[in-house]
């Protein structure tokens, strides 16, 4: 009996000894086999994985000139697992923060990268920071310094354009699974930088380095066997001159508005200005984030590209439009005669035109009357051959769809706004189901509910020039290796226009050719080339004030064999002849002539000088410059009590309170106006009715509440 229980005991032994060893088995497979946090340990210790980042690709103008290049700066990095022993106080003395800074960042670290990958401590730093890091770097273990390609901009120019790129986060992580980005990488944020990304980003490599017990490189590890090589992205060549594009920006200097400069051969976008605009090296580099900031916070909005990203009603350039529907519908002919006495009542109220006389098509372009422009448009609205006005303006519409307007052309760009050409839904909300051809009469000399982008209306000149075709406009005419992703695809489609008679657009360029010889814009004559041109003005309102008209024109060149068509604005200006067009045609002499005659040079200096910036923006910026002052004398302020402290009585000084006191301006009614121009403006709805607009900046979406009360009065 007892020999039985002695057996017993003996295999319970045997049974607890076996369920031990089989524990730490298991454990031991599971740390080297499936646990990822001791592997990464284990590994972090005996070998460094360093990123290597490769160059993106370069970006080449027209002539093969780089417009946007690369340069070498160095990041921080730190990987929070390996930071014991370093010398907090040294490194924040160096880096200009205090230790709880120092927590702050190492912690984000942790939070956004993991305890044991390395992530950006301090980004892009400055040559003088770098040489006091690099001499140092023995104190802070956890701590390396890293390559970082970063952008480089030769020319200074078309900062909008090219955009900018920026360290990732969280977010864009989430939005890119998969992509291969991992946080500390840079990505294009905003313009080609965005929009090519893909070919431009190149793919990372990396080394390994193995380590002694010190943390020190020893050499590479299994000599190289598994680094990988980085492959630097792809160039792009673009159809940007990049000399046109600096004097379009020179051009547009103290304005806001755009240039739209496009081959209306190919597409290919020659200028792209949008102003106020800025140095784009000023993105780069240390000072990257101050900068930014002010730029956002600048109210003429140097960060929105006006050539894509706003939409304003294109006035009288709008009429070659009209002029065109009128006449392929049949309700015009080149024969039909509109008299004017200088306003247009057959709505039942004025609409002033400053042209006066009888006109068939060709001079009514040249002298831009609203009357025949008017008639020709209710003759479409109205026309008996549709069942009802409906369908009327849905035809008109189909039209105005065709020459790429009311929808997003497709440039190579990001946030593209598509513009507004009202359907018959919306006037039901407006006008009633019974709406007449009187309501929307403002829609035929370009106001109204019509609204378009900068790049819409070159793209309509463009259209005209071509006699019924486009191609969708374009910054990238090529891509380095081919064009393996299909980016470029789009751009290679011919896009034409409902079916138009040759003859009908002839008749719209003798009239064009018109206003550049003795009509409305023929103060913008270029020596030497027949440029076909339209001006326009725009009537604006804020808060139910009158403003100052935005200033248009387009045109192309020369007539015969077009290779430039363009269009220009500029805010609250006046007349578009007597800014719009003089610039336009400065940069059409420039790119057909490759320079400016030295006769007219002057007009170059006079419009560089002329200073256009809207009343309300320029109150806005007051206000924002009296803020910062306020601010540099407190910070001045405190920067002397703390210099001052232990010999100088505070109490004499003025205190930070009494300066914010004395400081703030007199309360003002228009306070609160000047704030709005800071703002960016939102897209229209397909249906919702109009409202004024506001006068310095981009239209606004119209809101459902009663219809436009008078018809603007005057407009060339």
């Amino acid at each position: 009996m007892a020999g039985v229980q002695h057996q017993q005991r003996s295999r319970i032994i045997q049974v607890l000894f076996l369920g031990v060893f089989l524990v730490i088995v298991g454990q031991l497979l599971n740390l080297q086999l499936f646990s990822s946090k001791y592997r990464i340990q284990a590994e972090s210790n005996a070998i460094y994985r360093k990123v290597v980042y490769p160059d993106r690709g370069i970006v080449f103008d027209r002539k093969r000139k780089a417009i946007l290049e690369n340069t070498i700066m160095f990041d921080l990095m730190v990987t929070p697992s390996e930071i014991k022993g370093t010398d907090t106080f040294a490194l924040c003395n160096i880096l200009g923060i205090d230790t709880a800074d120092f927590k702050k960042r190492v912690l984000t670290s942790i939070i956004k990268n993991s305890y044991f990958k390395p992530s950006v401590f301090e980004p892009l730093l400055t040559p003088e920071l770098y040489a006091r890091l690099n001499e140092n770097m023995y104190k802070f273990p956890g701590f390396i310094l890293a390559e970082r390609p970063v952008r480089r901009y030769p020319f200074g120019a078309a900062a909008n354009v090219l955009g900018y790129i920026g360290e990732v986060d969280t977010s864009f992580l989430r939005k890119h699974q998969g992509e291969g980005y991992e946080m500390g990488d840079y990505a294009g944020m905003t313009g080609l930088e965005r929009s090519y990304e893909e070919v431009l980003m190149g793919q990372r490599g990396v080394k390994r380095f193995i380590r002694d017990n010190k943390s020190r490189i020893q050499g590479a590890y299994e000599n190289g066997a598994y680094d990988t090589v980085a492959i630097a992205g792809k160039n792009l060549y673009s159809s940007i001159d990049i000399e046109l594009q600096q004097l379009g920006e020179k051009l547009m200097t103290n304005k806001v508005g755009s240039i739209v400069a496009i081959n209306p051969k190919t597409g290919g976008i020659l200028a792209m200005v949008s102003s106020p605009t800025y140095d784009p090296n000023y993105l780069t580099g240390p000072e990257r984030r101050r900068h930014f900031s002010e730029l956002f916070t600048d109210p003429r909005l140097p960060l929105l590209n006006r050539t894509v990203g706003t939409y304003y009603s294109p006035g009288s350039t709008f009429k070659t439009f009209v002029g065109i529907v009128g006449m392929a519908e049949g309700v015009m002919d080149d024969r039909s005669t509109v008299s004017c006495g200088g306003a247009y009542y057959g709505c039942g109220r004025r609409m002033g035109c400053h042209a006066a006389g009888t006109f068939t098509l060709v001079p009514a372009i040249s002298k831009s009357c609203n009357s025949y422009f008017a008639v020709a448009f209710r003759r479409a609205i109205d026309n008996g051959a549709f069942p009802s006005k409906d369908s009327a303006l849905g035809k008109f519409n189909e039209y105005a769809n065709s020459f790429g307007l009311g929808h997003r052309l497709g440039v190579d760009l990001p946030s593209e706004k598509r513009g507004f050409i009202p359907a018959a839904p919306y006037y039901h909300k407006v006008f009633g189901k019974k709406w007449q051809s009187c309501n929307i009469v403002s829609n035929s000399i370009g106001q109204g509910e019509v609204l378009t982008t900068l790049t819409q209306l070159a793209n309509m000149m463009a259209v005209i020039a071509n006699k019924g075709w486009y191609y969708t406009p374009h910054l990238i005419d090529s891509i380095e290796g081919g064009d393996k992703t299909g980016l470029l695809k789009p751009f290679r489609v011919k896009h034409h226009t409902l079916p138009i008679a040759d003859s009908i657009f002839e008749e719209v360029h003798q009239g064009m050719q018109g206003t550049m010889e003795f009509g409305t814009g023929a103060a913008a004559k270029v020596p030497g080339i027949v440029v076909c041109g339209k001006t326009g003005t725009v009537e604006n309102a804020y808060r139910g004030e009158k403003q100052k008209d935005h200033a248009f024109f387009g045109a192309f060149a020369p007539r015969d064999n077009p290779k430039i068509a363009i269009a220009v604005m500029c805010e609250n200006a006046g007349y578009g002849a007597t800014s719009a067009a003089p610039i336009a045609s400065l940069l059409i002499e420039k790119y057909l002539k490759d320079s400016i005659a030295a006769d007219r040079k002057p007009m170059e200096e006079r419009l560089v000088k002329m200073s256009l910036i809207p009343p309300l923006m320029r109150k806005a910026m007051n206000r924002l410059d009296s803020i910062k002052r306020v601010k540099d004398s407190i910070n001045l302020i405190k920067q002397k009590q703390a210099e001052t402290k232990d010999t100088v009585d505070i109490e004499e000084q003025p205190t930070v309170e009494t300066v914010q006191r004395l400081s703030k301006p007199y309360p003002q009614k228009s306070d609160t106006a000047t704030l709005v121009p800071i703002l960016p403006q939102q897209e229209p709805k397909p249906i919702g009715p109009a409202k004024k607009q506001p006068a310095a900046l981009p239209q606004q979406k119209p809101k459902n509440k009663k219809a436009p009360k008078a018809v603007p009065q005057n407009f060339t």
